[in-house]
């Protein structure tokens, strides 16, 4: 297969979020090599390292000047970096296919809320779409939720079969297997014309009931089936069916490693309504979307998701291009535990709450969970207690600078509307 890649400019469901832009497309180019892909896409992502391009006074802009930093730092495309490894292992395995993929993975993480949203089927009042938790720069643009968000803009470009990568960004809870900012990689293909003659003039449930349908269906699962073979060599598999607002049928693929059933992908046969919105409504074919995060921290064994973001070279120096390697832990500081209780307000919303944490401490916040929770009947009133795992991943911590950050928690924390206890 001849793999071409675009520069179009750049900043666990896994990958198919919602649980699967601008128009500086340049022209595809052919490469020899993943490698050429990779330096050539490096170079392009880099204008997109510029938080100035998103924080502004505009009343709608919720983008922190912490995730502002991190837009453009183009993991993904590092050959030696575990996402850049694991992204570069799946493009490998497209290379093996029949079929021309375009690949995509420096495209601006600027979009509209057209392309993430309404292109994709996915309804007004979606939770998704609310600014808690979703970064918008203003009313009409965001940070992509997901990489789907350029789907469409492909699809009308022509393009038949593709696959895109980058850096998606969502406001989440705070755990080990939680960053506010990570990445996907997702594929599309088309099928001809011919291929799909039978099914002329079929739609809905006539379509999804059709021979032609399940072509598609069963060439997904083979394609996905023999990708979790290259990844994770030789493995038993499970599908079930799932709900998209962008595909259907939908399913989602579970493997068996080491022991314990995983989910590691959502996909289906793309949606009628959103070939049609993109031009393509004469066309049939499937898409699929996983979390590069999620399946290296399951081949590396990387246990913490901040590790990837790390610049401590005790971490980047165990890994080397197109080798998976198992983590070997360099460190383990001792946590320092706080917790915080207030009575909360009409409509709050935990997310905000989170991302306040992280913006005060960084990542020195390891965790924040909910321990208690209850309602007082004579007050009428809701409290919850949060307890905050403080842990750096390369030294101690000390409780004074643990309890400055913790003071100014609850300080800024009434900022949310809440009553702290």
């Amino acid at each position: 297969m001849k793999i071409s890649a675009t520069a179009l400019a750049l900043a666990s469901l896994t990958g198919l979020c919602y649980s699967f832009t601008t128009t500086n497309t340049a022209a595809p180019f052919k490469v020899r090599s993943s490698t050429a892909i990779l330096s050539a896409t490096v170079e392009e992502a880099a204008t997109y390292a510029d938080p100035s391009r998103y924080l502004s006074d505009h009343p709608k802009n919720n983008v922190p000047p912490h995730i502002a930093a991190l837009v453009g730092r183009g993991l993904h495309t590092r050959p030696d970096h575990p996402i850049g490894i694991v992204r570069a292992k799946i493009q490998e395995y497209f290379a093996s296919l029949p079929d021309d993929y375009i690949v995509y993975d420096a495209e601006d993480p600027i979009v509209t809320t057209k392309q993430c949203f309404d292109d994709l089927r996915i309804a007004p009042d979606h939770p998704g779409r609310s600014p808690s938790d979703t970064y918008y720069l203003d009313d009409n643009t965001l940070l992509r939720t997901h990489t789907s968000a350029h789907q469409s803009e492909h699809l009308r470009a022509g393009v038949d079969c593709f696959l895109c990568a980058g850096d998606v960004y969502r406001r989440d809870e705070i755990d080990s297997s939680h960053y506010p900012a990570f990445h996907q990689l997702e594929a599309v293909k088309l099928f001809t014309k011919e291929d799909m003659a039978g099914a002329d003039g079929l739609s809905g449930e006539d379509w999804e009931k059709s021979a032609e349908c399940k072509v598609i269906a069963d060439d997904l699962k083979s394609v996905l089936e023999g990708l979790m073979d290259h990844l994770f060599g030789e493995t038993e598999k499970k599908w079930s069916e799932d709900y998209f607002p962008f595909t259907t049928p939908s399913y989602e693929l579970e493997i068996k490693y080491e022991g314990e059933w995983l989910e590691v992908l959502g996909c289906g046969v793309v949606h009628e309504e959103v070939l049609e919105m993109a031009d393509r409504g004469d066309r049939r074919g499937w898409a699929f979307g996983l979390g590069l995060e999620r399946l290296a921290m399951i081949l590396f064994e990387i246990p913490d998701i901040r590790l990837f973001w790390t610049d401590d070279e005790r971490f980047h120096s165990q890994f080397k291009e197109g080798q998976i390697t198992k983590f070997q832990s360099y460190s383990k500081y001792p946590p320092v535990l706080k917790d915080i209780a207030f009575w909360i307000p009409e409509g709050f919303e935990e997310n905000d709450f989170f991302e306040l944490g992280r913006g005060i401490a960084g990542d020195l916040v390891e965790r924040m969970e909910l321990i208690d929770e209850f309602t007082n009947p004579k007050k009428g009133k809701t409290s919850k207690c949060y307890r905050i795992t403080y842990r750096s991943m390369d030294r101690s911590l000390t409780n004074e600078e643990i309890d400055a950050l913790q003071d100014e928690l609850r300080e800024r924390v009434v900022d949310l509307g809440v009553e702290v206890r």
